[in-house]
């Protein structure tokens, strides 16, 4: 029984490091994740919420500015409560890394339609990139319609 010991632990560490997520592709590990939706005919503050994920702290965007589809987002941020980084830490997770891979800026119509988009920005081994993407999922890619999800999900944890 102890000859198989090290090699079920052995196994088991592989499996763990090659593992992947509930729909197939591997988590990336990000240096920090900015995600937020945006809806241009909107009233009042929830129309634009932008937050950034970074090593153990959660902050918000107080411009509240409409996301451009040709540069990064220009923010100033707060930091929120570690409760609220508790509550989406797991997010930079989720980040599939077909999005990280995909060619187009913008994925979708975002807003087109007073539908909203999201507004998402990564950091990968210094290396950044970001995306708008449609609110409207029959206009997106069904592999990233999990990861809109969890973000939608995550804004609505967050004040």
């Amino acid at each position: 029984m102890k000859k198989f010991l090290p090699i079920t632990l052995s196994i088991f560490i592989l499996l763990s490091i090659t593992s992947c997520t509930k729909d197939g592709t591997k988590p990336i590990t990000v240096d920090y994740l900015i995600f937020g939706h945006f809806y241009g005919y909107c009233l009042g503050e929830k129309c634009i919420e932008i937050y950034k994920i970074v090593p153990m702290q959660l902050l918000e965007d107080t411009n509240d500015t409409y996301p451009k589809s040709t540069t990064f987002y220009k923010a100033t941020y707060i930091s929120l409560s570690a409760q609220n980084y508790n509550d989406v830490k797991d997010l930079t997770l989720a980040f599939p890394q077909d999005l990280w891979d995909e060619t187009n800026t913008v994925i979708g119509t975002p807003d087109a339609a007073d539908g909203g988009g999201l507004y998402i920005e990564c950091s990968q081994n210094g290396k950044r990139r970001f995306w708008l993407l449609d609110q409207a999922k029959i206009n997106v890619p069904s592999k990233y319609h999990s990861f809109i999800d969890q973000v939608n999900a995550k804004i609505k944890l967050l004040p």
